[in-house]
Parts: C-alpha cells; structure tokens; sequence
C-alpha cells in the first residue's frame, strides 16, 4: 500500500463515508431495517415523474375497461394502506398495453406500471393485490434510493483504490481493479437486490392483507409466476430471489400476514 494512502487518502475517505452514512441512515417502515438513503426522496420523486411521463408517451396505453377498473380499484386500496408509509406519494396509476410483458413496477412519487401480460397470471383482486403491493413496497422501502446509494459508495471505492493503487504495476493494478468490481457486483449489488425482493415480499404481503385481500393468495400466484419464467439464471447471479427460496420465505412470513388479515 502506498504511503499516500496508508498516511492520508485512508483517513479522509472513511471519514467521508461515516459521515455520508450517519447522515443518510433512514428506517425501512414495516420491517425497521436501517438503510442508507443519500439521494433526497423529492430528487427521486421527480425524476420518476419525468421518465413515467416519458413512458406513457412512448408505450401504448391500455383501454380495456375490465383492466383499468382492476388496477385502479385494487391500487387505491394498496395505496391507501401504504399511505402513512408515502405521505408524499402523487398516485397515479396506468395500464399499459403489451401482451408479452408479465409485469408491473412503481416507481418513486407513486407512479405504478401494470402491462397487460401480467392478466396471464393474476386472473383476480387479490393475485393484482400481490403484484401491486410487492411493487408499492419497494418504493415505501426506499429500494430505489439505496441501490443508487450503494452505486454512489461503490464509485467512491473504487476512486479511492484507483488512487491508493497508482504506484503498482499495471497489470497487478489492472487485475485489482477487476477483483474490486466483481467483489462489490456480486458480494454486495446482486445479494441486496435479492435482499430487496424478499423485503418487498413481506411489504407486500402486509400491504395486500391490511387492504383486506386474503395474503395466502401470494404462495398458489408466485408458484404460476415461476411457470413463466424459462431459463433462470442462478439464484446468486440473478437480482430475484429462486422461486423456492420465494415460496418459502412467503410460507414462513403467513402466520404474521394472516393475523393482520384476520385483525385489519
């Protein structure tokens, strides 16, 4: 290690990060996790509007009057619950039209995408229910904001490697580097991504059953979810959790989501 940064770069660069994380450490709301949140929700929140405003320009919309009326009823309900968790949020929801896409995504501010695809498999309420808390959950849990935190600290590393490194050889230097990107890819990016599946599961899961949608739905919907989805990478190279590993943690999180069912 270099004098220059054994001596100085070292000292300022961790007082830098321990800085940037007492001052951006928030509390994920239903599971109290903490979570480093360094970008201002309202920067977020805009620029979801922008780039959602975007979308809805460049992707067909969907008129089909049973969807819209299934997905507006189903997320006024899921946002009414995650209410006290977004009191900023400026709902809006949208249909999108495109068969293939089985999916959904929220955004932050409260912008929530259903594409028409996803109907192949949520065939009622309560199955939107799951899909639509599961998406809402990652907004009130920040996900977003800590991603782009992670990526901000990972840079930081990596800048401060590149200095710290500048008097090894190249190909030793270059090599590091290399090491350093893969470490922080699959050591710490891939695992939170997991980390924040299972977190939007048990959101979610809450979500759904607080606005009165039976939470045993969610094992029998995942289950026809993981019908579709053909060549899965493996688990600790995907950003989603396997679908056994899903179904389980789903199973374990039932008896806490049904009693807020039976109690709401």
């Amino acid at each position: 290690m270099s004098a220059f940064m054994k001596n100085k770069f070292n000292p300022i660069a961790l007082l830098c990060v321990a800085l940037l994380m007492i001052a951006g450490c928030t509390t994920v709301p239903q599971t109290g996790r903490s979570a480093l949140h360094l970008v201002p929700s309202s920067q977020l929140a805009s620029m979801s509007a922008t780039q959602f405003g975007q979308l809805k320009q460049e992707t067909p919309i969907s008129r089909d009057p049973t969807y819209n009326a299934m997905v507006r009823r189903v997320g006024d309900r899921i946002a009414y619950v995650a209410g006290p968790d977004m009191p900023n949020a400026q709902w809006e929801f949208v249909v999108f039209e495109d068969d293939e896409q089985i999916n959904a995504f929220a955004m932050s501010g409260g912008k929530v995408a259903v594409y028409t695809g996803i109907f192949k498999v949520a065939k009622t309420d309560a199955d939107l229910a799951i899909v639509m808390g599961h998406e809402v959950a990652h907004v009130a849990a920040g996900h977003a904001n800590e991603r782009v935190s992670q990526q901000l600290l990972a840079a930081g590393g990596a800048l401060v490697l590149q200095f710290g490194t500048s008097d090894m050889d190249s190909d030793q230097r270059a090599l590091l580097m290399a090491a350093y990107g893969a470490g922080a890819s699959f050591g710490v990016m891939l695992p939170y991504s997991r980390y924040h599946e299972s977190e939007a599961d048990e959101i979610g899961l809450i979500y759904a059953a607080k606005a009165g949608y039976d939470p045993r739905t969610a094992i029998s919907f995942w289950k026809r979810m993981a019908g579709q989805s053909n060549g899965a990478p493996p688990e600790f190279l995907s950003t989603h959790p396997a679908s056994s590993t899903r179904i389980r943690k789903l199973n374990e999180l039932m008896p806490k989501a049904m009693q807020v069912y039976q109690n709401r």
